[in-house]
């Protein structure tokens, strides 16, 4: 696939990028060998392969969830600089 320098400027300006004129030609001639090879990639045959989330088997290591019980909340309060109905307060941060 050709990429035209209006592709790339569609592409930049959607990106909010700016480029000169020589950076646009390494660009354009960037792009193109990437989808080159993602085209070799679409030609592979892989109908015959699992997909899989994983390259290699694994199985979930961690250990199971169990519930515990938490710390009592008035110790989490008892040092907290503003608290407001049993929970702490803190400053407001979005308009």
């Amino acid at each position: 696939m050709r990429v035209n320098k209006k592709t790339l400027e569609h592409v930049a300006n959607l990106a909010r990028l700016n480029f000169t004129d020589k950076e646009k030609e390494k660009l354009m001639l960037d792009m193109e060998n990437i989808i080159s090879y993602i085209d070799k990639l679409n030609e592979l045959d892989t109908s015959e392969i699992i997909p899989t989330d994983h390259v290699i088997p694994i199985k979930n290591i961690f250990r199971d969830d169990e519930v515990l019980d938490s710390y009592p909340k008035d110790k989490m309060l008892m040092n907290a600089p503003s608290k407001e109905d049993g929970c702490f307060k803190v400053p407001k941060v979005v308009e």
